[in-house]
Formats: C-alpha cells, structure tokens, sequence
C-alpha cells in the first residue's frame, strides 16, 4: 500500500470523488442516493472551498481513496461533510480517517472554527464510534445552528468544540 497524500480538492479528482462517494452510500450501504440528489458534488470549490470551509481528499497514488469537506456554516462554526473511506484503507492501521479528520480540524482552528457538527445515519456505526473516539458528542437535532444543512438520511448529530 502506497503512502497516503491528504491535500486539498482540484476538479481533476471531480468524476473519481463521485465515484467513491456514490460508491459507498449506495453499493456498501444500500442508500437511496443518486448524484444528482448531491449537487454540491458538482461545483466543490463552489459549495465548500470558499470562507472558512474546504474540501480535501486522501490519495494513495493517483487513486483517491478518502474525502472530507467542512462547510463554513457562520458564526465561527463548521459543518463536517462528506467524510468517506473506501474500505480497503479504513481502520487504525491505515489511518486513513484519521489523517482527513486532523487536516480537518487543524485548518478548523486556523480559520478560528470554534464549533464542528455533523449528521450521519444510522446505517454508519463504525462512523459513528470513530467520531466519538474523536471528541465528537452526540446531540439532539434540535441543538444544531440554524446554518446547518440536515440531509434527508441523516438521523444521528455529533458537536465537536475546539480550543483554539
């Protein structure tokens, strides 16, 4: 297995990040989602990599194997998207997960984020315990900022507050 680069999204990774996104919510997890349901994976630096947000993949070679996005939701506050690994590279020993999520919260804390959120499914258990192992709490829907987007799957809600 080759090392693993995390850098931040160009368009030349655009049909390759649909790819692994689609991939994993519909064949490995039997949810109902087309691309054309995810528009912001059609203009990325557009939705994501403007204010304080970004969106960064994780690279073994040219393939791209991981991806994460924080959304600039105002207020110094952040939304997690689009956290996906292909399967071969999850886990501690590849560390796939947690490299995106550092990148992710280190640019956090430069951009003065103070305060992250995310939704997942229920479908995402080992998401799920990952993010708590992360310092995530979980919390109820009604707690999120007016700015966060709730997908239509999402059923489950995590905070996670820096200390910058």
């Amino acid at each position: 297995m080759q090392a693993i680069v995390i850098e931040p999204y160009t368009d030349q990774y655009k049909e390759d990040v649909a790819a692994l996104i689609i991939g994993i919510q519909q064949i490995e997890f039997g949810i109902p989602i087309t691309l054309a349901m995810q528009p912001d994976l059609a203009s990325i630096p557009e939705y994501y990599q403007v204010n304080a947000g970004n969106f960064w993949i994780a690279r073994s070679g040219a393939t791209v194997v991981g991806t994460v996005a924080l959304l600039d939701i105002g207020n110094n506050r952040g939304a997690l998207r689009k956290m996906f690994v292909h399967p071969q590279y999850r886990g501690k020993t590849a560390g796939t997960a947690q490299s995106l999520l550092m990148q992710l919260i280190d640019w956090s804390r430069e951009q003065h984020i103070r305060e992250v959120f995310l939704g997942t499914t229920a479908k995402f258990t080992a998401a799920q315990r990952f993010y708590e192992k992360n310092g995530f709490v979980e919390i109820e829907q009604t707690s999120l900022p007016s700015g966060f987007p709730i997908m239509s799957v999402d059923v489950k809600f995590y905070k996670l507050v820096l200390h910058n």
